[in-house]
């Protein structure tokens, strides 16, 4: 799944630093970065990479549903990787391998 991970991660980087534009940051954005603090996302550019990430794995990834599980505070604190895991998971959850995507 590790190497999955990493590819999803790179189409994520990819989608983020989309939305972001001329915004976006210098920094490498890996597991472990945080979309309001690290990234300084706000609730429209979520909004954004959630129609990017319909429109890369259609409604096998339910962006929607992930973030209406979590609390507010969760919420603010969300991080790249937990994305990453919930992505890996639904694509696996469809009987399509996530690195054959």
């Amino acid at each position: 799944m590790a190497a999955a991970q990493d590819s999803i991660l790179a189409d994520l980087t990819e989608m983020i630093n989309a939305v972001l534009g001329d915004f976006a940051t210098d920094q490498v954005i890996s597991m472990d970065t945080t979309f309001r603090d690290d990234l300084g996302m706000e609730s429209i550019d979520v909004v954004s990479l959630a129609g990017r990430l319909q429109a890369r794995y259609g409604d096998t990834v339910n962006f929607a549903h992930f973030v209406a599980k979590l609390d507010l505070e969760t919420v603010g604190e969300l991080r790249v990787g937990q994305l990453v895991e919930h992505i890996a998971n639904s694509l696996e959850g469809d009987g399509v391998p996530a690195g054959s995507r």
